[in-house]
């Protein structure tokens, strides 16, 4: 079956030739599958159905390349007490951890079913979950098999902080990160992930645990430069990351070192938001040739949101982006930090992911901060949305 997606007011289609914002553009999709784009008055003749986009923009749908979508518990004393002047420490994930662990698996998929659901309203067709709150080998496992439920992008987060049963031996903890707990993380999991900054692991200890989940076969992401710049850049370049993810603080070489490397930098401004740090100015970025994706690092201590209309808002008011580059940024350059080549361009033979606004342009996005503007979510051709 066919269907024809018309009447749009701007289309995004994220392809490098042409304008990025077209107008008098329709497409159509079947079996999940795009199959034409091009100028309305050119469509196929032989539709079997129709989308009416009532004038609207239609994009990609977002892609969020950075989550934390399996925990218990909530820190919103945390985040009241940082509103009144506290800092952030990464010592608030252990409260999330005792939590995790004592949720029973039905609690841990019930709470996380409510976070995708709220992605797919947001227009999020696309999103990566990490483990990180049991930090013990059945913990993680367990995380990680939930979470395959509903994304095929997890990663094996175990090096997110040292747990308390290990505070007086991290190399230990490093060991078993590496040893028992890979094995048991590893069916589950296509990604590896480190946070390497203050207060957590240190590049050394990094590196050895990328270096044993790329041997086994996992794809590298890591964490660095939220709190401070500890050597994390140097790692990701050595052993061929992705992405880097945070990047609150870089250094003008950082991001030398990112572009020369090919590496996607993923910025999280709900995590500035959240924490009251600084924001990373994303002209020196764009400026310095290092592709950017966003996401909403969706976790309940540090930035407990799902809207990554949100976080393109803030992008664009806080980080200085362009609402085309926050737009790409939240699409492509997710697609990218996720290694996928199949998402976020509306071109033959690319999935049908795509977002209808409720309003006629991208702007609005940024414009009506705090307003929806999602009006329906389709994944590989299918209404998630109405």
């Amino acid at each position: 079956m066919i269907t024809l997606v018309r009447n749009i007011g701007e289309l995004i289609t994220n392809e490098d030739s042409g304008a990025y914002r077209k107008s008098g553009f329709a497409f159509t999709f079947s079996e999940g599958i795009i199959d034409w784009v091009g100028p309305e008055a050119d469509a196929p003749r032989d539709c079997d159905q129709e989308v009416d986009a009532a004038g609207c923009a239609v994009l990609p749908g977002f892609v969020d390349s950075h989550s934390h979508l399996i925990f218990a518990g909530e820190r919103s004393s945390e985040f009241a007490a940082r509103m009144n002047g506290e800092p952030y420490v990464a010592g608030g994930i252990h409260s999330t951890v005792a939590a995790t662990r004592a949720a029973t698996d039905a609690e841990l998929r019930s709470n996380c079913a409510s976070l995708v659901s709220e992605f797919h309203a947001g227009g999020i067709t696309t999103f990566e979950i990490k483990s990180g709150y049991g930090l013990d080998v059945e913990s993680e496992a367990r995380s990680l098999r939930i979470a395959q439920e509903f994304t095929p992008e997890t990663t094996f987060l175990g090096a997110h902080v040292i747990p308390y049963e290990f505070s007086e031996d991290p190399d230990a903890y490093v060991d078993l990160v590496c040893g028992e707990m890979l094995t048991a993380a590893l069916p589950y999991s296509r990604w590896i992930d480190v946070f390497c900054d203050r207060g957590a692991f240190s590049p050394d200890q990094a590196r050895k645990i990328l270096q044993a989940g790329a041997r086994a076969g996992l794809l590298v992401k890591l964490h660095a430069n939220q709190i401070e710049s500890i050597g994390g850049i140097d790692v990701a370049c050595e052993l061929g990351a992705i992405s880097v993810d945070h990047l609150t603080h870089t250094s003008d070489s950082d991001l030398t070192a990112l572009a020369n490397a090919g590496i996607v930098a993923t910025l999280l401004p709900g995590v500035e938001f959240s924490t009251r740090s600084p924001y990373p100015d994303a002209r020196r970025f764009f400026d310095a040739g290092v592709e950017v994706a966003l996401a909403t690092d969706c976790n309940p201590g540090s930035s407990f949101t799902t809207s990554m209309q949100f976080v393109i808002a803030l992008a664009v008011r806080e980080m200085h982006m362009s609402v085309n580059q926050a737009i790409r940024a939240a699409t492509l350059g997710g697609a990218h930090a996720l290694a996928r080549t199949d998402i976020a361009v509306l071109s033959p033979g690319m999935k049908a992911d795509f977002i209808v606004l409720s309003a006629p342009s991208i702007d609005f996005l940024a414009y009506r901060p705090g307003v929806p503007q999602i009006a329906h979510t389709f994944l590989a051709g299918k209404a998630l949305t109405t």
